[in-house]
């Protein structure tokens, strides 16, 4: 789920536009910068400290689970306590030239947000992290010369700035159509909008203050946790990372408690029913299945094959996986072409102008003449797409000699319709489907090319291509509906993502070579075990392959696991729509997120419902504080235990172990 909590943004966070409308009021009589004025040195400066940090975090998210709840929240909120910070201090001794402004603070969002959405889109976890060496001797089959690439940091830097800037030209003409004219509420922009501009009211900025130090507090918790583990780990299954909470046997089967406070927070962060599924997946897959299937070694699969061998029990976890998230993603791809299809002939046919509401109000007046005030050449964003997919066009087939100049063509030619149709599903419902599109990339590209030409590799890139380019169109959506609502100059949230998208072009590698060389990144049983990597692998393996290259009964599993994640998403839509009362729909499982612990067992499943059992008991308690302070809490504590992987990856580069291996066994010897 990498992407699907990234992806579909199914926070709490969500508001009402006229929520947000009534409190610009409070705004009338404050001076609006020149979008210039809005970027400012210290936000750049912030932003580039912040794009470190959330790096950090959303490598290690993809680099443990893939579970990657969405950061503008604590984007917004650590912006805003760090600069509010300076220019309290700077006030005091008199200097302060320029007062920190909710334009400012949106600049500051946006960047470290997009520059977190390159760690999610650049493939260091899934498909990038796929081509290694490492993995593709974890896949066993197409592990060939020609579908392997061994990491590098010069070349996976240079990839990343080839592809990653082609997305924020492709749906720029668009901004106004998509903002004024169908009025689409992408709701995590709203909510981030609402959250800054409540930041920068007196009530907001008291509330906001309060919030900063439940974040300190959690922070610095969950890191002195992170440094207490740390000292009983020194070797593989020593710590608390390795407790069998619920006894030996249920620890052989994956299911215990490991103490990680990410995992908590991300709990805390994720709707219930996320975390239920993911519970769900793992009783299914590892408390009843995969011991049946292990039962039966030696006459389904060989009982010789190495544990990681796709064409044993490894083959049934990952391609179980595979089928449900191939079946959930088809399922929504064809389902937002049809809401976006339908909706688009609807407001065409009303026929709307830009400003045709006779009744519009004032702060709708106010945002729309602010959002057409510094506007971005329509002859800009078209040249600026063609001149970088050119560029691509040329440089991509340098790096992978496995595609070809016309293949890189078609995905630049289709791409911006894609891009569309994400950008404006985004809006309606807030999910994002930049990952389902890259594996629907991957298997067009991989059955095309072919094993023997590469195809393996070849699907891998054409999915990073694809999710670069949709991941950054719905993105930037998205903060040009959060600059629209705050007052910020279109052109301000440009070069912010543009900056943004430069810091994660850089960070990003740099951060994930850092772990990448002091840990064993993709070992199925290490800290790092990178489950996409291998996932997405076996997603091009499908293509090329064919389904000759699962074990046996494998197939009939995959379909049935296909077809049930279609029917369970189906079932969803129609009680969504047509039953009322009891809303059941709130009740049925996620397919994407049952299939997660198909290959890495329940036990950050656990830690999630801890964090959804402790935000369950702070709301019946004191449900307006849990609102207010449940996300600044979660935010520190994966702010704070993930940053801890930076002093650990740097004693584990000096050859520095941990003292102590606390680990268990049977009091019978056995």
């Amino acid at each position: 789920m990498e992407e699907e909590i990234q992806d579909r943004r199914e926070g709490r966070g969500g508001v009402e536009h006229d929520g947000v409308a009534a409190m610009e009021q409070a705004f009338v009589d404050t001076v609006i910068p020149p979008w210039w004025r809005q970027i400012t040195f210290r936000a750049m400066a912030t932003s580039l400290l912040l794009s470190i940090v959330f790096n950090v975090i959303v490598l290690k998210l993809n680099l443990t689970t893939g579970v990657i709840p969405s950061l503008n929240v604590a984007a917004g909120l650590l912006g805003f306590a760090m600069i509010k910070s300076w220019t309290v201090l700077v006030e005091k001794c008199g200097l302060l030239k320029q007062p920190f402004t909710r334009q400012e603070n949106t600049v500051i969002q946006t960047c470290v947000v997009a520059s977190s959405g390159i760690a999610f889109s650049s493939g260091t976890g899934s498909y990038l992290l796929g081509m290694s060496p490492k993995i593709a001797a974890l896949a066993d089959a197409g592990n060939t010369p020609n579908n392997v690439k061994p990491l590098s940091l010069g070349w996976i830097m240079a990839f990343l700035f080839v592809v990653s800037f082609v997305g924020l030209f492709s749906i720029v003409p668009l901004r106004k159509v998509m903002i004024l004219r169908y009025k689409l509420t992408y709701p995590s922009g709203t909510a981030t909008a609402y959250l800054i501009n409540s930041f920068h009211t007196p009530k907001g900025a008291k509330l906001a203050k309060k919030q900063v130090w439940f974040l300190f507090k959690s922070f610095i918790g969950s890191f002195l946790w992170a440094c207490f583990k740390w000292f009983f780990a020194a070797g593989d299954g020593c710590g608390f990372d390795s407790f069998p909470t619920f006894g030996l046997q249920a620890f052989k089967q994956r299911f215990y408690f490991d103490f990680s406070a990410t995992y908590v927070g991300v709990g805390m962060i994720c709707p219930y029913m996320v975390n239920v599924s993911l519970l769900l997946g793992a009783i299914l897959s590892w408390g009843i299945m995969w011991p049946i299937i292990e039962s039966k070694k030696g006459s389904w699969y060989s009982a010789d094959l190495k544990a990681s061998s796709l064409h044993g029990i490894q083959g049934y976890r990952v391609f179980l996986a595979i089928a449900m998230m191939l079946g959930d993603g088809l399922f929504h791809v064809v389902y937002m072409v049809i809401v976006t299809a339908k909706n688009f002939a609807k407001q065409q046919s009303d026929k709307k102008s830009l400003t045709d509401d006779a009744d519009e109000n004032f702060d709708e007046k106010r945002r729309t003449e602010y959002f057409l005030k510094d506007q971005i050449p329509n002859t800009v964003a078209v040249v600026g797409y063609l001149t970088l997919a050119g560029i691509s066009v040329v440089l991509v087939p340098v790096i992978f000699h496995q595609l070809k100049w016309y293949h890189i063509l078609l995905a630049y030619t289709i791409a911006p319709v894609l891009a569309f149709c994400n950008a404006y599903g985004c809006g309606l419902t807030d999910w994002s489907l930049a990952s389902n599109y890259g594996k629907l990339a991957i298997l067009i590209f991989s059955a095309w090319i072919g094993q023997e030409h590469g195809g393996v590799l070849a699907g891998l890139v054409s999915c990073g291509v694809m999710m670069s380019i949709v991941s950054t169109a719905s993105d930037l959506m998205q903060d040009f509906k959060t600059g629209y609502l705050t007052l910020s100059s279109p052109r301000s949230m440009f070069f912010s993502q543009v900056y943004g998208t430069a810091l994660g072009c850089i960070t990003s590698p740099l951060i994930f070579w850092f772990f990448y060389k002091a840990y064993n990144v993709g070992d199925p049983d290490g800290a790092y075990p990178a489950p996409y990597a291998l996932m997405y692998r076996g997603i091009a393996l499908l293509g090329v392959e064919g389904f000759s290259s699962l074990p046996k009964h494998c197939l009939t599993l995959v379909i049935v696991f296909f077809v049930a994640a279609v029917v369970i998403n189906l079932l969803t839509e129609l009680l969504k729509k047509y039953e009322t009362k009891y809303k059941v729909y709130r009740f049925i499982p996620s397919p994407m997120c049952m299939a997660i612990p198909f290959y890495l067992g329940a036990y950050f499943a656990i830690d999630m419902c801890v964090g959804s059992l402790i935000l369950f008991i702070w709301e019946k308690k004191n449900k307006k504080q849990a609102k207010n302070y449940a996300p600044a809490v979660a935010s520190g504590l994966i702010c704070g235990d993930s940053l801890w992987g930076v002093p650990a990856a740097i004693l584990a580069l000096a050859g520095i172990n941990s003292p102590i291996c606390m680990s268990f066994s049977s009091g019978s010897g056995s």
